[in-house]
């Protein structure tokens, strides 16, 4: 499949991407003089964003004036708000990684009509891995066809998620979360940019990922690649309708089914007795991470 036949949205798409992807690279050889602002605590903000996320802005309303535009720095300011095409853009998911200098981040750039999205294009400009989709045509990684990965067993998956990085997130809850995972599973890792996760589940690099609190800027594109790839995705409770609900969940089909059984009660969704018996988890959770005086002495080796 050559840029050729692709759809002509998803090239506009694809050349907003790479724009963005050399002011990225070009940032990155001297990440230390990068001015880097905090949004909230943990949460970062750099020129590079906000460059990134202009040239993607200029591309597509160079091509496409009467669309909208949804973007993580500029909210909805741009583009014609009353159009039923909206990009949906993260110019630089991964921020934290690429202030840090470490090379895992990605663009994000998806196209949603009436509300469905219908092009994706996530890329990643330090490994330059072009991931692309349209509904309806497959999803493809620097031109080839992707698939979720075949696995059946959740034992044999490797799993990557997101850890809480903001002061009001449910750590605990977190915690227990990840340790239903860590005992099922083959591993858990949390690269950092959620985009690129989602990318990485599609192309079967890793076979499930789950994550809470995401935008749906950070998840837009990724779930057309996932679905594209003959993969699902949704919230924790397993509803498909999930891209401003801050929970996503995405699989093959058998993995997610397995992972909906193990997360479902952890969802904002789940019933009231499962919200019930997490609630009596958490807290337990919580008074075991301070042990007295005693307990600390006894532990000791």
């Amino acid at each position: 499949m050559t840029t050729t036949n692709l759809h002509p949205m998803i090239n506009v798409a694809i050349k907003a991407a790479r724009a963005a992807g050399a002011i990225i690279n070009r940032a990155a050889l001297d990440v230390e003089s990068v001015r880097v602002s905090e949004k909230q605590v943990n949460d970062f903000v750099t020129e590079v964003d906000q460059a990134s996320e202009q040239i993607i802005i200029e591309t597509l309303l160079g091509a496409y004036p009467g669309h909208a535009i949804w973007a993580e720095e500029s909210g909805r300011e741009h583009g014609a708000q009353h159009s039923e095409f909206v990009w949906i853009i993260d110019p630089l998911d991964g921020t934290t990684n690429f202030i840090h200098g470490l090379p895992i981040y990605c663009v994000s750039i998806a196209l949603a009509v009436r509300g469905k999205v219908e092009q994706a294009v996530i890329y990643d400009p330090s490994r330059n891995d072009l991931f692309t989709a349209t509904k309806g045509r497959g999803a493809y990684m620097n031109n080839r066809r992707i698939r979720v990965a075949k696995r059946t067993r959740l034992k044999e998956c490797l799993i990557s998620t997101g850890f809480p990085y903001r002061i009001d997130d449910d750590i605990n809850r977190y915690l227990r979360m990840m340790g239903e995972i860590m005992q099922r599973t083959a591993g858990l890792r949390r690269p950092g940019a959620a985009a690129l996760d989602l990318a990485y589940v599609a192309a079967g690099f890793t076979d499930g990922f789950f994550e809470l609190g995401l935008q749906p800027w950070d998840v837009a594109a990724g779930s057309l690649l996932i679905t594209e790839a003959g993969g699902l995705v949704g919230n924790l409770s397993g509803d498909s309708d999930f891209l401003e609900q801050r929970e996503c969940l995405a699989a093959n089909p058998r993995i997610y089914g397995q992972l909906v059984s193990v997360l479902g009660k952890y969802s904002k969704f789940a019933s009231a007795g499962e919200k019930a018996t997490v609630r009596a988890a958490v807290a337990e959770l919580s008074q075991q991470e301070q042990p007295s005086d005693d307990q600390a002495s006894t532990d000791a080796p």
